[in-house]
């Protein structure tokens, strides 16, 4: 048995190859070259130059094969025009996802047919699985709740699931990084990666200027009764819920609650203004279930690091209105909402 491994140079990865290769698997690892203008030295940036050459010397370590395969094209194509776009429009993109639905799982599936593979995996703390009482596949969270990444993997097809393993998904991180000194690996104590992996360090407000200069287009700052007090430097740059760099005087914190972005506009307001009791969710993938017929109690997140809520899912048509319980903090256009039931995956798109 053949397994391809994605190997961002980062300890998870590192470690998902060692337990595939103690399980008896033929274990080859893959990292993919995204693109070309990332500084050598951001060694914490996921899938650089530097966490390629880690990636190398881990499977050194470990005894196995290695490949780097060249995505930048359509990387550049599916996550970074995409991120830019969504920026220039007034959503918030969220580019990881964007990443597992157009790169990671097409590529590695594309590398696992032309080497006889017969399972892809990476380094995500989330568990895929048989449904026992019907034949989709399943995915939940990983058994760690700080380090479950169920979230960014909604996107997954039945397919991609059915080729996959998470070796991790029963696991948390000391375990992880315990392994991996006991291995002597590189990327034992290697710092997490935060930031955008495209952007580095850098403000990704420099990087959208640099990709569009039509993004330096002004406009008004109103309140919410339409009254303009100040002038924002670009949509790109403002999101739900900001509440820094407004540029306006104020005698009680503002935040932005509305962009519009046919106007050019952006709305400020108390921050009970950019609470939301309901949001409308489009894009969806199911996992689960094959779709949803009728409205359903579910657990929602509408960012990675927050717990999910509950709410009531209402299907229409090809989208989802979400009613939560409770208002929710700044659901930002663009992001994903990610449902679930317990800790299974329903499903989940893009809020609106």
């Amino acid at each position: 048995m053949k397994a391809i491994v994605a190997m961002s140079g980062g300890v998870d990865s590192s470690v998902a190859a060692y337990l595939l290769k103690e399980e008896g698997y033929d274990v080859v690892g893959v990292s993919f070259e995204l693109w070309d203008r990332r500084d050598v030295a951001q060694s914490t940036v996921c899938c650089s130059i530097e966490t390629i050459r880690l990636a190398k010397s881990v499977a050194d370590r470990l005894g196995i094969h290695h490949y780097t395969v060249d995505v930048r094209d359509a990387f550049y194509t599916h996550v970074i025009e995409e991120f830019c776009e969504s920026y220039l429009s007034g959503t918030t993109p969220n580019p990881c996802i964007s990443c597992n639905k157009h790169i990671k799982f097409d590529f590695l599936i594309a590398k696992a047919e032309q080497l006889g593979a017969d399972v892809i995996a990476t380094g995500h703390y989330a568990i895929a699985e048989k449904s026992d009482d019907s034949d989709r596949l399943l995915l939940r969270k990983g058994l760690d709740p700080v380090k479950d990444q169920s979230y960014v993997l909604y996107v997954m097809s039945q397919q991609e699931l059915s080729k996959t393993s998470f070796p991790l998904g029963k696991m948390n991180k000391d375990e992880t990084r315990e392994i991996a000194g006991r291995l002597g690996l590189a990327t034992a104590l290697r710092a997490e990666s935060q930031e955008i992996c495209f952007v580095g360090d850098d403000r990704y407000e420099n990087f959208i200027r640099e990709f569009s200069p039509d993004a330096l287009r002004p406009g008004p700052i109103v309140n919410r009764e339409g009254t303009v007090v100040g002038e924002h430097k670009g949509i790109a740059f403002y999101t739900i819920g900001q509440r820094k760099g407004l540029g306006i005087q104020s005698s009680v914190p503002r935040y932005v609650a509305n962009i519009e972005r046919t106007t050019n506009t952006i709305v400020i307001g108390a921050r009970e203004d950019a609470l939301r009791k309901s949001i409308k969710v489009k894009d969806l993938n199911w996992i689960s279930v094959q779709s949803l017929e009728n409205p359903e109690r579910a657990g929602v997140k509408i960012r990675s690091t927050m717990r999910e809520v509950p709410a009531m899912l209402y299907p229409e048509q090809e989208h989802v209105i979400v009613e939560f319980d409770m208002p929710q903090w700044a659901p930002a256009p663009g992001q994903s909402a990610v449902f679930y039931d317990g800790d299974r995956v329903l499903g989940g798109g893009i809020i609106m």
